[in-house]
């Protein structure tokens, strides 16, 4: 799907590609406002479904777009390892980014390289959505720990309400709670360590395993019988305290009831709580094709991006959060993250260092259904290093 200008073909036309669908009209209106600024240039937004598909189809027919933005995950390694991606030092003014979120990105990279490829710019956060009225009635407070945390679902199914909606009918919901945890409990430079035969996933994730079963007593009925559309409509219904979902479910939530009285807080995945970390990743960064024939309008219009105005347009649209400094999220639904944001008590989702290959939501879907935790880890391991032959160190 193209979205906006056809193009004039006297002027300079930046192809802008997209995985967010969602935000085509957000990047139409920023668009617009840059053209009005730069007369001679045109930008043209694709986002278009299959994103990630349509862009690797493109890159092997040597029709890459000027601007790739993507989510930072695995992905985004691979391109800067095929050296596809233009180095953007001293184009772009780095220091408006939250290095860590710079660090991320460099983070992700399989054999790191000097230079920068990726520009972080929007963030998403996953957590636990939960219903303030149920809280209120129940006399719950936001937990600390991971023993307040079961203790309130205690109460709740106690009280005959559903403490979490589960829609594992969809296997990739299971990498919400299983990032939640798993991000804490481990070190982003797992990946590394595993292929470097330093670690195993038994000795890393056995913490992990043990405390994601212990939630699905606490479901529903139906854990494995709905999908995640009809998840959102249920907690909009108030059919659940709580929903471990990213930010990105609040959206579609408010759509069937845009009175419902929402938040989000950070799961407590330690009894630590100088060691609970926000889960937040990058959602969105922008990259420029080392083929693109546009590369100053190009960098122009990503500078333009940068600035705080339009990225906070950006979040305020989209419900998300931002890697640029002096940008923040305002929405009172977010109010129990400002604390994280702020002391950058952040960390990466571990699945963004998953290879596609590695089918590690089927396999989490697996586990919570047959609670063969043995089966999980052995699997999390030979897949692994099924799928990163590349770089295991032999």
């Amino acid at each position: 799907m193209f979205s906006g200008c056809s193009g004039d073909k006297s002027k300079k036309q930046v192809v802008f590609f997209s995985n967010k669908i969602e935000a085509v009209n957000t990047y139409n209106e920023l668009a617009e406002k840059f053209e009005k600024e730069n007369p001679n240039i045109d930008v043209i937004v694709s986002a278009p479904p299959s994103a990630s598909t349509v862009l690797k189809t493109k890159l092997v027919k040597d029709d890459a777009p000027d601007i790739i933005s993507l989510s930072a995950d695995r992905s985004y390694a691979d391109f800067v390892d095929a050296n596809i991606l233009e180095d953007l030092t001293g184009k772009i003014d780095m220091d408006q980014v939250d290095s860590i979120y710079s660090d991320m990105m460099k983070n992700l990279e399989l054999n790191s390289k000097s230079g920068v490829y990726g520009i972080p710019y929007a963030l998403n956060a996953s957590g636990v959505i939960y219903n303030k009225d149920i809280f209120k009635k129940l006399g719950l407070s936001i937990p600390k720990t991971w023993d307040e945390f079961l203790g309130i679902a205690q109460i709740i199914k106690k009280n005959g309400i559903t403490p979490f909606y589960f829609t594992l009918k969809d296997s990739w919901t299971a990498l919400p709670p299983w990032n939640t945890i798993s991000s804490t409990l481990v070190d982003s430079d797992f990946s590394k360590k595993i292929n470097k035969g330093e670690t195993t996933f038994n000795e890393l994730y056995s913490e992990t395993t043990d405390k994601i079963i212990q939630l699905i007593d606490y479901g529903h009925s139906d854990n494995f019988g709905v999908g995640y559309n009809d998840g959102n409509v249920a907690f909009a219904q108030g059919k659940s305290a709580m929903y471990l979902q990213g930010s990105y479910a609040i959206s579609p939530i408010l759509e069937v009831n845009k009175d419902i009285n929402l938040g989000m807080f950070v799961l407590p995945a330690t009894n630590d709580t100088e060691k609970n970390k926000l889960v937040s990743g990058v959602d969105v960064y922008f990259s420029i094709s080392k083929d693109s024939k546009n590369k100053e309008e190009s960098i122009k219009f990503i500078n333009f991006l940068l600035r705080k105005d339009n990225a906070q347009q950006y979040i305020d649209e989209q419900c998300a959060f931002s890697a640029i400094k002096g940008v923040k999220q305002k929405d009172s639904k977010f109010e129990a993250l400002d604390e994280y944001f702020k002391s950058l008590k952040v960390v990466d989702f571990q699945d963004h260092y998953y290879p596609a290959e590695l089918p590690a939501a089927d396999m989490i879907q697996t586990y919570l259904l047959d609670k063969n935790k043995n089966k999980l880890l052995n699997n999390f391991q030979k897949e692994w290093v099924k799928a990163n032959r590349d770089y295991i160190e032999k």
